[in-house]
């Protein structure tokens, strides 16, 4: 298998051992899911799907990030207890995946679960010199990371005007440096608040699935994945700080799924440009819905539009009209998917299959479609 490598800027042998450890970043849970997130998903369902084909044993862990900003302001806005939204909006998740028939992650733990793990890796980085506190909040300082950026290779300027736009505070007064970020710092009054010997506060954003993946996984991981949008800064800090905590390689290979967009924009609830998946489900087919997201390769941004749904309902008839695996199709998706994960190609030699008269039902379950 040949996948291409954030860091390394390549497509490239992904060669784990039988035991394929994974981390993919989930939910904040304070909506619902949208196309966007499901493209993500799948891609990675996909992905273990082939891998246990090929023998391996994977384990997947998948986080819920219920400390967070976003959480918290929807939870003001409703007037609920911000866990009570995450819990709703994270069953409302679960249910879309299991209707787009995703594998079981190995687990999914929130971040309110590893407060303990938090302020034990702050304290890792504290002691090996790379953190520093001021301002009642504990910082990381990029300046003691000189290979900070290597994943994303953005220049400084990119990575300044990144960090203002998703939450990096780079005019914090109490920074060494614009880009140092948070690991803790205080909570707003109707926050929740963990006391620490840094005093009482709340993590950051990047801080929690280090310890998650840490706690969960161990110190290094074969693949570890997301969004394009989550690049930078959240895994630019994420290794950086995990690797400054263990002094280990934090992650061997790093797989990036591309955002998805809608009338020309990426698809994002401040716009309102969404498209829910359990709205999808009330009239489509959930195996067509699948069919709609992997008909785009999981590294090319894409644009939702109404003919979709016709076009993937339209293929999932044409495949289940002969039951049954015609010999040789199986192998050529195998091919297809050992190469980058080409689902679009794989898509066609399924249908040149289906059109020929030829069963397909093998192929498309290693898609995740049971006909």
């Amino acid at each position: 298998m040949r996948l291409y490598d954030t860091a390394r800027q390549a497509v490239v042998p992904f060669e784990p051992d039988e035991h394929v450890l994974m981390y993919t970043c989930g939910i904040t849970p304070y909506d619902a899911t949208h196309v966007g997130h499901a493209s993500t998903f799948i891609a990675y369902d996909v992905l273990q799907r082939r891998l246990i084909d090929l023998g391996h044993q994977v384990k997947c862990v998948r986080n819920v990030t219920d400390v967070d900003d976003p959480l918290f302001a929807r939870a003001r806005a409703l007037g609920v207890h911000y866990l009570d939204l995450a819990a709703g909006e994270e069953a409302r998740f679960n249910r879309d995946m299991e209707a787009l028939n995703a594998l079981p992650v190995a687990s999914a733990p929130r971040a309110s679960s590893a407060i303990p793990d938090i302020r034990g890796f702050i304290g890792m980085v504290l002691d090996r010199g790379f953190a520093y506190e001021a301002g009642g909040s504990v910082y990381f300082d990029v300046t003691r990371f000189p290979s900070f950026g290597s994943i994303s290779h953005y220049s400084h300027d990119q990575m300044i005007a990144l960090a203002r736009d998703r939450g990096g505070d780079v005019d914090d007064p109490h920074k060494r440096h614009p880009l140092d970020f948070v690991l803790w710092h205080p909570s707003l009054p109707d926050e929740p608040s963990w006391d620490t010997m840094w005093g009482p506060g709340r993590p950051g954003w990047h801080i929690e699935c280090s310890a998650l993946a840490l706690r969960e996984l161990g110190s290094t991981i074969d693949l570890h994945g997301g969004g394009t949008d989550l690049i930078f800064p959240h895994h630019e800090c994420e290794r950086a700080q995990s690797e400054a905590a263990t002094g280990e390689p934090f992650v061997k290979h790093w797989m990036h799924v591309a955002m998805v967009y809608m009338n020309g924009h990426k698809m994002s609830k401040s716009l309102g440009n969404l498209v829910f998946v359990d709205a999808l489900r009330k009239d489509w087919d959930p195996r067509a819905i699948r069919l709609a997201i992997i008909e785009h390769h999981y590294r090319r941004e894409w644009e939702w539009d109404d003919t979709l749904m016709h076009r993937a309902t339209a293929r999932l008839q044409a495949w289940g009209v002969i039951a049954g695996s015609a010999p040789g199709v199986l192998d050529d998706v195998r091919a297809s998917l050992d190469d980058d994960l080409d689902t679009p190609s794989a898509l066609a030699l399924i249908d040149a299959a289906a059109a020929a008269g030829h069963g397909v039902n093998d192929a498309a379950a290693l898609l995740g479609v049971v006909l």
